[in-house]
């Protein structure tokens, strides 16, 4: 008379008479009344999404291995509404700024979300090679052009990866305090199975190749020159003085003769200098273009797991060999993990990991503007030089003394700054966490964990002799190491307190200690060229050192409540105690409420409604500060022994940013499943930003810390997912997702002298300047002035357009909205799918655009060439104050000089909307019949592309860039942009 009743989440329960020791065969039914996923939130607890309070996204880990790129938080584009991915297109590793739900703090360094690893946070910081600014050129010093060594972010392996839980809102992450008040990513790793047929065997192998996605709208029509004329009035180009003029060979300006069969005195390689007889006047339409290759990747790695009732264990291995579109750039990357878990006995489980990854390169490319960067060299190329006159690099008989750089000492030989500029890295990473989970009974347990991450970066920097920069080498040995250290335990007591009732409450405390240690040496100038030691520098080695330490301790709690798996409630509270804060204000507290309504169970709902769910919830989180603003501190000197005083003055009364959130959503399934939506609505605003104010240098000091302003963030954001066709042999699943973040900065601080404050700023010309009533984003500097009815004002006596006296705001860098639609179809063993994701609206003001459209390089330029000037669309102001059109010629290399000039980033601010076809796959998985004669489980052949083709207006490379400056990614802003890379790849998985 026994029945046997076999439980699953997402499942119907069977109920199955006990019939002996015969064995039972049962199939469950999916549970269409309920969502069958389980997620991993906060402090790696395991819940059912139904029970949620608040939003959360979940990405398996075949999603990021589906259309493989060098960084693996790509995958995520285009996939998670309401998550901002910003990279600055720096090179192969490509480090991402990961966003979510907009900026909620002044500082730009303190908006990206925490990442954490099997339930440890990693060590996800920058640091600088050197230089704070994007915008470089001719920089002397010992500060170098920003180079982008990675973050812990970019070295996960994804094949590794079992899913990424995305906790967007403060209620999902304010278990995890104020290093989680910008959201979190929540990365669980695969972990060994239970086989019974011994140890199973998983090998991956990807390829793939890139190329250029895009270039810019160059002209190939006009040659260098800066509009000069003969005698007659004709244009004329010649290299140095000849009988044809003045030498013209000199500027980096394409306002020259048109390409028309001519003939004139040029440079001829052979002499290295002009040539004795004139030379065919003609285009190189490949010299920017045939400096780069095409890029290659290798990806190969192998995983076993397997074990048994007391024991089981992952171990996997993968290497990556990356050889990027810049020639001698990439790099090479291997990681070795460990997971196990180990039931000691009924009571006591074990669990472990280790991961070590090691990243080899022997040059990855500096970024900026700065003519030490590739960059550079692209925007200053004339469309007359052929790119093989500076393949030698050196001239004869000069080597490492004397390059080639013929036509101006500015311009660095582009096959110089590949392979003589070099950025090494060696840098090894291991992180590893032991847990332990005591099952005291069926009610009470107790989980303690401590794991560590540590990364430590050997970086060389060489220059050699006769750059710009540094006309007798340079030399810096930098190495940075990171180091966290975390400790928690978790009490948890779970139990039905009735049959409807349920109740699982914790109590935990972690312990989290971290530090930062830089040490640089640098030889300005070498005794002897291309040796690159610091015992070889001209002059005595400069070398400093940096140390930045912090501390936090934590208690926290949570109470989850259920009542018959209708409506559930969750409440949490966490006090974290900062080493970063004074005394008084380093204590501080945050809680949060949640609740989920299962409206489907609780209402009958119409019949086309397999399950609905309301969601509220309600947060405080408070976010700590950087180290050593709250005391005065002295800083080191290049003179050894000697110090020198602060310039900022501290604050030893700061207090921590306070973030409130209000969050509320629904979820519903539609017509047995075959219809998913989410929708969702938060609102955020933080308080007491810790910002940095100018001050009067009277005082002593240039800048104070103070606590002030308010940050507002309130958006939406949609999911729906549709199965439009299923039958057995097809199935057509299509995903939209859709968020729109709306920013506004709702109050600035007393204490800020007038009514701006200074985010950031690039070139010391494009800024983010934050004002009441405006955005985090917005950007701000020189325009255009314009009479009343919007048309521009011009200057009557030189046609050139009026200046204005101030700066304005020009727009804003955030996108009106951003989304994703991806559509996947499975017919019978083959499955394709694609993305689509794109952005409408922000700007992004471009370096690249204003000197090549200053230096006649970009095909708008082409307006004017015939006649030799432009006449400005505008009006000019009359005597008696009324307006009548601009009718002033202007030389063209004037006119685009003044109009598209550095400083005018209304000219130079474009739209950054745009649609990309971000990923497309077909994958063929072979038959079952057919596997079997190989002696293998499964096997599966696809191939890729990724960031395939572009719609955009952006003239440039890609708008979905930002400078880097230093360690900082400013959005808004493209100071020296690289080509994105277009990839095709082919990926072979097999399991044993």
């Amino acid at each position: 008379a026994d029945v046997i009743e076999f439980h699953y989440i997402g499942f119907v329960t069977a109920a199955v008479s006990y019939q002996g020791n015969n064995v039972i065969h049962v199939q469950l039914k999916e549970d269409t009344k309920s969502l069958n996923e389980v997620v991993v939130t906060a402090l790696g607890i395991k819940r059912e999404e139904k029970a949620l309070g608040y939003s959360v996204t979940k990405i398996d880990g075949s999603q990021l291995t589906e259309a493989t790129s060098n960084n693996w938080s790509d995958a995520l584009k285009g996939k998670v509404a309401g998550l901002n991915l910003t990279q600055a297109g720096s090179g192969p590793i490509n480090s991402t700024r990961i966003n979510l739900r907009g900026d909620r703090s002044l500082d730009p360094s303190k908006n990206e979300a925490l990442i954490v690893v099997d339930g440890i946070p990693i060590v996800n910081g920058r640091v600088s090679s050197g230089v704070n600014d994007a915008y470089g050129a001719g920089v002397t010093g010992d500060k170098d052009i920003p180079i982008d060594f990675g973050n812990g972010l970019s070295d996960i392996n994804p094949d590794d990866v079992e899913s990424v839980t995305v906790l967007k809102g403060a209620a999902a992450t304010a278990l995890y305090g104020s290093r989680a008040g910008n959201g979190a990513l929540i990365i669980t790793t695969k972990s060994g199975k239970k086989n019974g047929k011994g140890v199973g065997v998983t090998f991956n192998s990807n390829t793939s190749i890139s190329d250029v996605l895009r270039w810019p709208d160059l002209q190939y029509e006009y040659g260098q020159g800066n509009n000069n004329r003969n005698k007659a009035g004709e244009l004329y180009y010649s290299y140095g003085l000849t009988e044809d003029g003045a030498n013209t060979g000199s500027t980096s300006s394409a306002f020259g003769p048109k390409f028309d069969g001519q003939m004139y005195y040029q440079y001829d390689p052979t002499v290295n200098g002009r040539s004795v007889e004139r030379q065919p006047w003609v285009p190189y339409k490949d010299n920017i273009k045939g400096f780069w290759r095409t890029g290659r990747n290798f990806m190969n790695s192998v995983a076993l797991d397997g074990g048994n009732d007391q024991f089981t264990a992952r171990a996997s291995f993968t290497h990556t060999k990356n050889e990027w579109i810049m020639p001698n750039t990439g790099f090479e990357r291997m990681v070795a993990s460990l997971n196990t878990s180990l039931q000691l006995s009924k009571n006591l489980k074990l669990n472990g990991k280790f991961n070590y990854t090691n990243k080899k390169s022997d040059n990855l490319p500096g970024t900026g503007y700065n003519n030490q960067s590739i960059s550079y060299f692209m925007i200053f190329q004339n469309p007359n030089v052929d790119l093989n006159w500076y393949a030698p690099r050196w001239q004869p008989g000069q080597e490492q003394i004397k390059q080639i750089h013929p036509f101006s000492s500015y311009i660095e030989n582009p096959f110089l700054i590949a392979h003589e500029m070099t950025n090494s890295l060696n840098s090894n990473t291991f992180d590893g966490s032991l847990q332990g989970v005591y099952s005291f009974n069926s009610k009470f347990d107790l989980m303690i964990r401590s794991g560590l991450n540590m990364r430590q970066d050997q970086r060389n920097t060489k220059r050699p002799w006769d750059t710009s920069n540094f006309p007798q080498g340079y030399y810096k040995q930098q190495d940075v190491g990171f180091f966290e250290s975390n400790t928690d335990a978790l009490l948890s007591y779970s139990d039905k307190l009735t049959p409807k009732f349920g109740l699982r409450a914790s109590l935990g405390a972690n312990m989290m200690s971290s530090e930062v240690k830089t040490n640089n040496a640098i030889a300005r100038g070498l005794v002897l060229p291309g040796v690159y030691k610091l015992s070889n520098s001209l002059v005595t080695p400069i070398a400093d050192n940096d140390l930045v330490q912090r501390k936090m301790n934590s208690v926290f709690g949570l109470v989850n409540l259920s009542w018959d798996n209708k409506i559930y409630m969750d409440i949490t509270g966490r006090n974290d105690w900062s080493s970063t804060l004074p005394n008084g204000n380093n204590s501080y507290f945050y809680p949060s409420v949640s609740t989920s309504y299962v409206l489907s169970d609780i209402f009958k709902l119409p019949a086309a409604i397999s399950f609905a769910k309301l969601r509220l919830s309600w947060a405080q989180v408070g976010t700590d500060t950087s180290p050593y603003q709250t005391q005065k501190y002295y800083g080191t000197t290049a003179f050894p022994g000697s110090s020198q005083a602060p310039t900022t003055l501290h604050n030893a009364h700061l207090k921590p940013e306070i973030s409130r959130s209000w969050e509320s959503g629904l979820n519903f399934f539609m017509f047995n499943n075959r219809v998913n939506a989410d929708i969702n609505f938060y609102y955020n605003a933080t308080n007491n930003q810790v910002l940095r104010v100018p001050l009067d240098i009277t005082t002593g000091f240039s800048y104070a810390y103070i606590n002030g302003g308010k940050v507002r963030n309130r958006g939406l954001e949609l999911m729906l997912s549709v199965k439009p066709v299923v039958t057995p042999s097809f199935k057509w699943t299509s995903t939209f997702t859709w968020a729109k973040n709306d920013n506004s900065i709702l109050e600035l601080s007393k204490d800020i002298q007038g009514y701006q404050q200074i985010i950031a700023s690039s070139g010391s010309v494009a800024q983010i300047i934050a004002t009441q009533g405006g955005t985090t984003g917005d950007i701000w500097g020189y325009g255009l002035v314009r009479n009343p009815e919007g048309k521009v004002i011009f200057d009557a006596a030189t046609g050139l357009a009026a200046r204005p006296n101030d700066i304005q705001k020009i727009g804003s860098a955030y996108a009106d909205w951003k989304a994703g639609f991806q559509n996947e179809f499975k017919y019978k063993d083959f499955t394709f799918s694609a993305l689509l994701d794109g952005q409408f609206g922000g700007l992004i003001y471009s370096q690249t655009h204003h000197k090549m459209t200053e230096q006649g390089k970009l095909k708008h330029t082409l307006v004017g060439r015939e006649t030799g000037t432009v006449v400005g669309d505008g009006v000019v102001l009359n005597a008696d104050g009324s307006y009548s059109p601009n009718t002033k010629p202007v030389a063209v290399n004037t006119w685009y000089g003044d109009y598209f000039r550095r400083a005018n980033i209304e000219t130079n601010s474009l739209d950054a909307s745009y649609l990309k076809l971000r990923e497309a796959r077909i994958e063929y998985r072979l038959p079952k019949a057919l596997i079997q004669k190989l002696g293998v489980s499964s096997a599966s052949l696809a191939l890729y592309g990724r960031d395939l083709a572009m719609i955009s207006k952006f003239p440039i490379f890609d708008p979905e860039t930002a400078a880097l400056n230093g360690s900082t990614v400013m959005p808004g802003v493209e100071m020296g942009q690289m080509p994105t890379p277009r990839t095709w790849g082919l990926n072979l998985k097999l399991q044993f």
